[in-house]
């Protein structure tokens, strides 16, 4: 299997859906080349293996994965858009290598040699499906989507939204098939009888943009901090997606650490102005969890995800209603869990307790969600073994949507049929060699990086503080 991912948390989740599709095959990753493409550092936190890494263009990576031979199976593991050049990109190269096959097996025939040739290019199973809840651009990404060969739903809920979507478009539904989050190994562990050593933990699982405005991230901030000052025998951590200059799947423009420093007697230190107890911290966020449950503790954040690997531990989780319970803070994904809170019920003691048949809906609490997507799998590995797989057959053409597919398919570098377009190719530098096309490749890549990263985090702010004089 190949994953191709775009970011930190895609890549975890791309991985992680492989291992857990076909636990026994070799898995290769390529990491997209983009904005948020992961650095070193965010491989090591996410902590997932594969047998091979490294970057590629959409041009490489399409070569890679239509090697004839190299691949079972693709996970598109990307943003919506991205998932959708990929599916054009990867229909348009089945169709070019069964015309390669036809051409040489009519050319055998004439030579009289008696080969049969392969009349139809054989092509790898395609999967894609989201990092976690799906809250925002359902339809959208969904479209986006439609075409892959699986499309995964995290849970009933998910999959039964999934198919009422595609049904009400007149696209075919047939490709969603029901799992769970990877991240939830197997059946989910109850509660601790007894509370492991060290304090309580409170951690608050922080988003990039959720919330995304500076007065309500600080708000944020500072009532975790209370917490701690309230609690000082609890031990509250701030757990990060990133640093500042690294980007995610969303982007960060308010990393809580400079806001930390914002706070009173936060100039020095690492931590800013924090309490004793109350600490910023990264890692991987299993872990942490673990460490949440063995304490007794909690999980505070407003909409990640990880309130679903939370209520899958058996911690108990809060999400927060002191902004509003909103679509745009993601957090009214969670009405009927009996998880919503405020740090004001939480500083009184609330240990929010989620309701079973919420959970169990979501996919949280279950047993192992992957099995009836494993079968599919195998089955659809197996046709494509003898050639029997349909060309991919994506809702967006360029008939049903003229005005919105090819500004896609060119923003990943193809054309509106799905072939490499112009510049999108790593011989476009003329005059150098392989080893000093790559070398200029990375510098130029760099650079770009450096300049987005400075403007997003610099620039950006300074002009919208300017526009509010």
């Amino acid at each position: 299997m190949v994953v191709l991912a775009d970011s930190d948390t895609r890549w975890k989740w791309g991985v992680l859906t492989a291992r857990r599709l076909a636990p026994e095959a070799a898995v290769d990753g390529l990491l997209l080349r983009g904005r948020a493409t992961p650095t070193p550092r965010q491989l090591a936190e996410v902590g997932v293996a594969v047998d091979s890494l490294r970057e590629v263009t959409t041009a490489e990576f399409l070569r890679a994965a239509t090697t004839p031979g190299a691949y079972d199976m693709v996970v598109l593991a990307c943003v919506g858009g991205a998932v959708q050049a990929m599916l054009h990109g990867l229909r348009r190269a089945a169709a070019d290598g069964a015309a390669a096959a036809a051409e040489g097996a009519a050319g055998a025939a004439a030579a009289g040699s008696g080969a049969d040739g392969e009349l139809s290019a054989r092509r790898p199973v395609v999967v894609t499906g989201y990092v976690g809840v799906v809250y925002e651009k359902l339809t959208d990404g969904l479209l986006l989507r439609h075409g892959a060969d699986l499309v995964l739903a995290n849970s009933p809920f998910d999959a039964e939204r999934f198919r009422v979507v595609y049904e009400g478009v007149g696209a075919d539904a047939g490709s969603v098939a029901e799992c769970a989050l990877p991240f939830l190994e197997g059946t989910a562990a109850p509660a601790p009888a007894e509370t492991g050593d060290g304090p309580f933990t409170v951690v608050f699982a922080v988003q990039p943009s959720v919330p995304a405005g500076r007065a309500d991230r600080a708000y944020l901030l500072r009532r975790a901090v209370q917490h701690a000052l309230r609690h000082p025998e609890r031990e509250v951590l701030i757990k990060l997606r990133s640093k500042p200059g690294e980007h995610t799947t969303h982007i960060e423009e308010l990393p809580y650490q400079k806001l930390a420093r914002k706070l009173p007697g936060g100039r020095d230190g690492a931590h800013g102005g924090l309490p004793p107890n109350c600490r910023l911290v990264y890692g991987n966020m299993g872990e942490i969890l673990d460490r949440a449950r063995h304490t007794g503790g909690l999980l505070v954040t407003v909409s990640s995800t990880a309130a679903l690997e939370s209520l899958h531990r058996g911690v108990p989780t809060a999400v927060l209603t002191d902004l509003g319970v909103r679509e745009a803070l993601g957090n009214h994904y969670f009405t009927g869990s009996g998880c919503l809170a405020s740090w004001d019920e939480l500083d009184d003691g609330l240990l929010p307790e989620a309701d079973e048949k919420w959970a169990l809906r979501q996919g949280v609490r279950g047993g192992d969600g992957f099995a009836a997507a494993r079968d599919r799998v195998t089955r659809l590995v197996g046709r494509a073994a003898s050639g029997g797989l349909p060309p991919l057959a994506p809702y967006y053409t360029v008939r049903t949507a003229p005005g919105y597919l090819p500004g896609i398919l060119r923003r990943y570098g193809l054309a509106p049929d799905g072939s490499p377009g112009a510049g999108s190719s790593a011989e476009a530098a003329d005059g150098l060699g392989a080893a000093g096309r790559g070398a200029v490749r990375r510098v130029v890549r760099e650079a770009a990086r450096g300049a987005y990263r400075h403007g997003v985090q610099r620039v950006a702010p300074l002009i919208r503080k300017a526009g509010e004089l």
